[in-house]
């Protein structure tokens, strides 16, 4: 009986869960009351979490891969509710596949006219009650945000679109992208369980499979950084051994989203030999230059499209215009913010190029990926989704913290202001800072753990019997499990120490 309980809690947990997530996004709520709702899914989420601990070994799998099903799925229930990216990403398909670079032409150009349906460029009876629609000129309005302006996707993300296009029903509309993106989600999901199931215990898989954002940002609202989290995850798993596979494999993740740039210094962890270090970075940017080149050619406008607007618009260039730096802004006068960071990033990641653990790149590129989360603020949620499948890689899970901020300034940003998104990534630094300080904490004592893994079995303590492969205190139940209940590895790495 008491076996079966902690697995009967984590089901009815993650039951909870999806019913959570299937009133939220088949609901109307927006904005604040959206949020409070998204929380309320990321405490049980986190409950959930907890609960898996305690869940015997052998049903463990099973269940992170059910849940990460279940959870995925609510992602379908509804039309995109809290972005139209996603619009964006069908109107660059349909426009490559009539013969036509993607760079060419904004979505308002009356050049492309003869590509427009209702869908995407919904009649004039919608223009005047409907929803996150943006105008056009002769009282035409477009689903497609920001309609004067060029994509600014890379080609891999480019390519994705147009496949989706290629294979979906003509009458799918959005459900072509969520169905592809809950696709990508559950791939990520099994690379996971695989990877951490041959480290020795899968459960922090369910930090991506159960978390919110994947449902949410991922599923409903189809961003293709899942798309680069799937490339990012395979690439830091393999670059230890394989140095010119991972180099490869990340340059296709930064062909997909160029957030997994960040992730080289972890790609390099413990590096020293100049070979080394080019057979990781020469293979990610020849496959960057070849897989830009067809579009460049084909190309009459510039292949970044909008994205120095972009930038401009966010306020990465001025931090008086924006929510960006917030953090830093505390401290520092607005114009020194942005100065600020190039420093403080140049150390971070020189600290995990030169002192990383090689064997687990993906620790490094957590550290340098939060650090920049928490220097620049950003105001979009999904962004985070590569942050969650890092915390789901190391096991860290006080990272989440920064990917709940973002929900908060993107959701909140707009009535608040500012001062939530600021509260928010604070008290998401303050969790992280606490459990480095935790960490190190339990690293002081692991020279007892060391002792008793040579323990002979009769003088194991409580029942425990001395086991060399365990990655906790080298001990070991009578049901297998480790001390803590089964949370193997959960985070309890000593930041970038070699072991």
């Amino acid at each position: 009986m008491s076996r079966a309980r902690p697995l009967a809690v984590t089901v009815l947990l993650l039951a909870a869960l999806t019913a959570a997530l299937t009133l939220l996004l088949s609901g109307d709520a927006l904005g604040v009351r959206f949020l409070a709702g998204y929380v309320g899914c990321w405490a049980l989420f986190a409950a959930a979490a907890v609960a898996l601990r305690r869940v015997p070994a052998r049903t463990v799998v099973p269940l992170i891969l059910v849940g990460a099903v279940a959870v995925t799925a609510t992602g379908l229930v509804a039309a995109p509710r809290t972005s139209t990216d996603s619009y964006r990403y069908a109107w660059d398909g349909r426009v490559q596949a009539a013969g036509v670079s993607p760079y060419d032409h904004v979505p308002a150009d009356p050049a492309l006219a003869r590509l427009r349906d209702e869908w995407l460029f919904p009649g004039p009876a919608a223009c005047a009650h409907g929803r996150d629609l943006s105008p056009l000129p002769h009282g035409e309005c477009t689903r497609i945000n920001r309609p004067g302006v060029h994509t600014i996707y890379p080609p891999i993300a480019e390519g994705w679109f147009l496949l989706v296009h290629a294979i979906a029903p003509d009458d799918a509309r959005h459900k072509a992208l969520q169905t592809g993106a809950a696709a990508l989600s559950l791939a990520v999901a099994g690379l996971l369980v695989a990877i951490l199931r041959r480290r020795g215990d899968p459960r922090q898989a369910a930090l991506w499979a159960w978390c919110p954002a994947v449902p949410v940002e991922g599923v409903n609202n189809a961003h293709v950084d899942v798309l680069a989290v799937l490339f990012s995850v395979a690439a830091l798993t393999v670059v230890a051994r394989r140095r010119i596979t991972g180099g490869i494999l990340l340059g296709l993740a930064v062909a997909a989203k160029l957030l997994p740039a960040v992730l080289l210094p972890g790609a390099l962890s413990g590096t020293r030999r100049p070979r080394t270090f080019l057979a990781v970075v020469v293979p990610a940017m020849t496959v960057v230059g070849m897989l830009y080149l067809p579009y460049v050619l084909l190309s009459e406008s510039s292949v970044l499209g909008y994205l120095g607007g972009y930038a401009q618009e966010e306020g990465y260039d001025d931090a008086g215009a924006g929510g960006r730096y917030a953090l830093l802004r505390l401290v520092l006068p607005d114009a020194w913010a942005p100065l600020a960071v190039l420093p403080v990033m140049t150390a971070v990641t020189l600290t995990v190029w030169w002192h990383g653990d090689a064997e687990r790149p993906w620790r490094g590129a957590l550290l340098t990926t939060g650090t920049a989360f928490l220097l620049l603020t950003p105001g979009y949620s999904w962004y985070a989704l590569l942050l969650v499948a890092l915390v789901a890689l190391d096991g860290r899970w006080e990272w989440l913290g920064v990917a709940l901020a973002g929900a908060v300034a993107y959701l909140a940003g707009p009535t608040v202001g500012g001062a939530g998104a600021t509260t928010a990534y604070a008290a998401a630094a303050v969790a992280v800072c606490a459990g480095a300080h935790q960490r190190r904490r339990q690293g002081r004592a692991a020279p007892l753990g060391n002792a008793l893994r040579s323990c002979p079995p009769a003088l194991a303590p409580n029942g425990l019997k001395a086991d060399p492969t365990s990655g906790s205190a080298g001990l070991r139940g009578k049901d297998g499990r480790g001390p803590d209940s089964g949370a193997a590895d959960m985070g309890t790495g000593t930041g970038l120490d070699r072991t």
